[in-house]
């Protein structure tokens, strides 16, 4: 898979988990969450953190979905992006 690509996947992704994790702890405070019946021990940072990776990965595995649906190949895909400059 070429670098732009992974580019295509990442970067939008990034981007919607900042703002979905935004949103998510404005609503929830990590010192109130609770798993199994146990509430979390860990700092509120390590929660934030955890939220926007794991928000990440499921941002990413959407768009890397959607470019894996995509019809035609993914160097079609190359071709017509750069319109034959590079």
């Amino acid at each position: 898979m070429k670098a732009r690509i992974w580019i295509w996947i990442l970067w939008p992704s990034f981007m919607i988990a900042g703002l979905a994790e935004g949103l998510l702890f404005t609503l929830v405070h990590p010192e109130d969450l609770v798993f199994f019946g146990e509430p979390v021990t860990a700092s509120v940072e390590a929660v934030y953190t955890l939220g926007f990776f794991v928000l990440w990965l499921l941002c990413a595995l959407s768009s890397a979905l959607t470019i894996y649906i995509l019809p035609g190949s993914l160097s079609d895909l190359e071709e017509r992006a750069d319109g034959g400059l590079l």
